[in-house]
């Protein structure tokens, strides 16, 4: 091995100051680059700064040698060698316990290759490399090399890849009341019997009674006829700890507790003692059934793809820019699916992809914990295709058909991991201090998409500039909308509006609506019937009988007939009228009843509906409705559109004295005064916030609501200048309003109602500049200019300033029309059209959220494509009926 020469040493040793070797709890990122996925195993390399630790691709070493300061980097280049036979057939042993990676679990990355790994250490700028091992350099740079080496990887330390199914420690298993009626029950599972139905299959022993009862029915169909949970019912709910028979081994069992604060998988640590009062003798039993553990083995190895969504169809694979897919993190398709449906507004990637390399340069010297970086880094990737590995062979067309020579032609697999993303630092750091997403159990996909708005509107919040907000409109406008609650006092007839700021319609499935009910109802009682038949072990009935209630001949299984709901019918149960019994009407001074009703105030650009399947059942037991709902390719709801006070209508009193005179406001001249509401700001005041301060979050919210009053103030309270513009304490309608130049510019398409529309909206407590802004943006209409100045709280200065600076760029129509919007002023009307086109929806297969499998369908350049998780294909059959959460985009005209 050749010495570097003494002028390379000297540089070395000259930038050596600082230098230490990671501790044990230091985060070493040598996975991947922090700005994108390159990794040891691209083209270039990694290089990893040997101050931070932190790897970077050759694209950005240099970036982070100017930011740093550091000159002494490892360079980590991996080059691939295939397995031996012997190798391969260790790699794919078969799982042993419900986990993620780990030992026993799912080897998700399951390598067919090793390493041959090259090591040097490079100086920036000269990028002098000195190949290792090398004795001759300073002992501190080989102690430093070497624990770089040898430390867990960030991801490793994050063990963000490792899930494995927790079973909390049952709080009653701890002295368990055990009933000593006299019964024990046979060693010999033949002897077995559901004392209920009969059945012999999925049987579970109460601890308590002794009871032994059929399961539950699984969400894939298999399982039993829930005896077990009826007999805890039966008996007050007082029995919870249950074991199922066929799972006793000496090593352990299934037990589950129906207690309604545990309902689930439970440890009972004296499991040995409780089966002993019935007569088993742990240490002797051999297990029979499959252990839930087991089962759901089976079912995620079932998990082929496009199997349950697309009826098995062979699909064809997807790569590239657009096409990437996310790798699992251990129960993370529930990330994988919105980020897939996030990214693929183009409003999301004008900021995070296009203006990737501006947040890079302006991250801080930590990019793991930087949001903006990690969601750029994931954006460009699904955006451009920069997964940091080259697709081997892949064929042009983006799909497996290809006469390439078979030296070259790579395996499905190949291509499938080449096109692929790990985002565990994005994960890591958008779940950083939530019990939840930080996790590695499954979650509710809606729930992630609100918390993933929350988190973004905070960073863009907190990083304006640097994200050009001044240009580009905050992320969560684009699916932030209002919605117009109208009620009206049944008594006195007298009616109120309130608006509330929405991200997700979300609409209940009414059942009774379905289109098929009698097919239904027929299809339940041959269910029924073959039920019984079957816990009566009536084997000997499987005849004329049995095939009477089945579609084919014996041993065929019916398919399920599921109730089929329009979609129209969910709309109807949004917007109808809902009957209020318990309402405070301020014009009687009582409660009375009311009717209310909800329309849309404003549209977004894009519409997220989510259908309400998901519910809880009798014994706090999650469930899901099984229902298929016709969701339309077009949705057109302008017909909803809430009108605000109309003329004829006579308001509640602004006040509580029901005695003070109410006239109807002019909707055309008039909008009904925002005052907040006093038991809202009372409740802010007690959390120790200034009641001026509560009193202009309950007028920015239109009194939405203690959190979103919260959140505002929690995003203001640095921000004493946009705190000022909210207005003042009380918002009171003003009768006039002093004359703003008629130079203003603003649109009047009523024909010099311009001034009385800046009455209205300074009566709001807006400054006069900012109701001309608004009502340039929105061409006049004072509805959507009022929620243009709500939606904009945020980032009122630069936009005001974005549409005044705009406004010479207008130009006036030859026949005296409206004038024309610029550009910049398109993009900051969020409210337009209610017509969306459908665009993408996620899937969800399970029992309730917490558990089962989450894909989405996107379309894209006309067709639809399918992501799951790494897998990207073409969709034959998108399951548009059976979805989860769909995204709507509006259809621009």
């Amino acid at each position: 091995m050749t010495s570097p020469e003494e002028s390379t040493l000297s540089a070395i040793r000259a930038s050596m100051g600082g230098l230490q070797p990671p501790g044990n709890y230091q985060m070493v990122y040598k996975d991947e680059c922090m700005f994108s996925f390159e990794s040891p195993e691209s083209e270039g390399g990694l290089f990893i700064n040997l101050r931070t630790f932190q790897g970077f691709s050759e694209h950005y070493a240099l970036m982070d040698h100017t930011k740093s300061g550091n000159a002494l980097y490892l360079h980590e280049k991996w080059k691939k060698i295939p397995l031996n036979e012997e190798e391969l057939e260790a790699s794919k042993a078969a799982p042993e316990k419900m986990a993620i990676g780990g030992e026993g679990g799912f080897n998700i990355g399951a390598p067919k290759y090793k390493f041959d790994k090259e090591r040097s250490l490079v100086v920036f700028p000269s990028r002098m490399r000195i190949p290792l091992p090398c004795p001759d350099l300073p002992e501190l740079v080989i102690q430093v090399i070497d624990a770089i080496v040898s430390h867990d990887s960030a991801s490793a330390q994050e063990d963000l890849s490792v899930w494995e199914e927790e079973r909390r420690t049952s709080r009653y298993a701890e002295g368990l009341t055990q009933l000593d009626n006299g019964r024990k029950i046979s060693p010999n599972p033949k002897d077995w019997r559901c004392d209920e139905t009969g059945a012999t299959e999925n049987l579970w022993l109460n601890l308590s009674t002794g009871f032994i009862g059929s399961g539950r029915r699984n969400w894939d169909g298999s399982g039993g006829n829930g005896s077990a949970l009826r007999h805890f019912q039966d008996t007050g709910n007082k029995y919870p700890l249950v074991v199922k028979l066929g799972t006793i081994t000496p090593h352990g069992a299934d037990v589950y507790s129906y207690a309604p604060d545990e309902d689930d998988m439970v440890s009972d640590p004296h499991l040995a003692d409780h089966l002993a009062h019935w007569g088993i003798n742990m240490m002797q039993m051999e297990k029979t059934e499959k252990t839930m553990a087991e089962l759901q083995i089976g079912l995620n190895l079932s998990y082929e793809f496009g199997r349950i969504t697309e009826s098995g169809t062979a699909l064809r694979p997807l790569y590239g820019p657009g096409h990437v897919g996310l790798i699992n993190l251990g129960n993370s398709c529930y990330m994988n699916s919105v980020l897939q449906i996030l990214l693929t507004i183009p409003e999301i990637r004008a900021r995070y992809v296009d203006l990737g390399d501006h947040i890079f340069r302006t991250a801080p010297s930590e990019p793991a914990n930087d949001m903006a970086a990690q969601l750029a880094k994931v954006s460009r990737a699904l955006a451009l295709g920069l997964t940091g590995r080259a697709l081997p062979g892949a064929p042009s067309s983006s799909s497996m058909d290809t006469d390439q020579p078979a030296a070259v032609q790579a395996t499905e697999d190949d291509l499938v991991k080449a096109n692929a993303v790990r985002p565990y630092m994005f994960k890591s750091i958008f779940g950083k201090g939530h019990a939840e997403f930080s996790s590695g159990r499954q979650q509710d996909a809606l729930e992630y998409f609100q918390y993933m708005l929350e988190q973004i509107s905070r960073i863009e919040h907190a990083n304006g500039e640097r994200l050009s907000l001044s240009a580009i409109p905050p992320t969560k406008s684009a699916f932030t909308f209002s919605y117009e609650d109208r009620v009206q006092c049944l008594e006195s007839e007298r009616v109120s509006y309130k608006q509330r700021v929405e991200n997700t319609v979300q609409v209940d499935i009414p059942l009774e609506a379905a289109i098929n009910k009698e097919e239904v109802e027929s299809y339940r009682e041959r269910e029924l019937k073959r039920q019984k038949l079957k816990d009566a072990n009536a084997e000997a009935y499987i005849g004329s009988e049995s095939r009477a209630v089945t579609r084919g001949g014996a041993g065929d299984e019916e398919q399920p007939i599921i109730p089929k709901v329009p979609f129209s019918a969910c709309l109807e149960r949004l917007s109808g009228d809902e009957i209020l019994e318990d309402y405070h009407s301020v014009a009687l001074g009582r409660r009375s009843t009311a009717s209310k009703r909800t329309r849309f105030s404003t549209f977004p650009p894009y519409l997220m509906v989510a259908l309400r399947r998901y519910y809880v059942g009798e014994g706090w037991v999650p469930k899901k409705m099984d229902v298929l709902v016709d969701m339309p390719d077009r949705l057109d709801l302008e017909s909803l559109r809430g009108r605000g006070p109309q003329p004829h209508e006579v308001l509640q009193p602004a006040d509580a004295n029901p005695s003070a005179p109410t006239t109807p406001l002019n909707p055309i001249t008039e909008i009904p005064p925002v005052v907040p509401d006093e038991e809202l700001v009372t409740q802010l005041v007690s959390m120790g916030f200034q009641e001026t301060v509560c009193r202009r979050a309950a007028i920015a919210t239109w009194n939405a609501g203690v959190e979103m009053a919260m959140e505002w103030v929690l995003t203001h309270m640095d921000d004493d200048e946009t705190i000022t513009v909210a207005g003042p304490s009380v918002v009171e309608t003003s009768s006039s309003a002093t004359p703003i130049s008629s130079g203003t510019g603003v649109v009047a398409p009523s024909g010099g109602a311009d001034v009385e529309k800046i009455s209205m909206l300074t009566a709001m407590g807006f400054a006069d500049q900012q109701a001309e802004a608004a009502l340039l943006a929105c061409n006049g209409n004072i509805e959507r200019a009022a929620d243009w100045l709500f939606s904009h709280m945020d980032d009122m200065d630069s936009a005001v300033r974005t549409v005044l600076e705009g406004r010479a760029q207008q130009t006036q129509g030859a026949t005296g029309g409206s004038a024309v919007q610029s550009r910049s002023e398109a993009n900051i009307a969020q409210d337009g059209p209610g017509v969306y086109e459908l665009v993408g929806f996620i899937s969800h297969m399970g029992s309730n959220t917490a558990c089962g499998h989450y894909v989405c369908h996107i379309k894209k350049e006309g067709r639809w494509v399918i992501f799951n998780d790494e897998k990207v294909a073409e969709s034959e059959n998108p399951p548009k009926d059976i979805g989860y959460i769909y995204l709507y985009s509006r259809i621009q005209k």
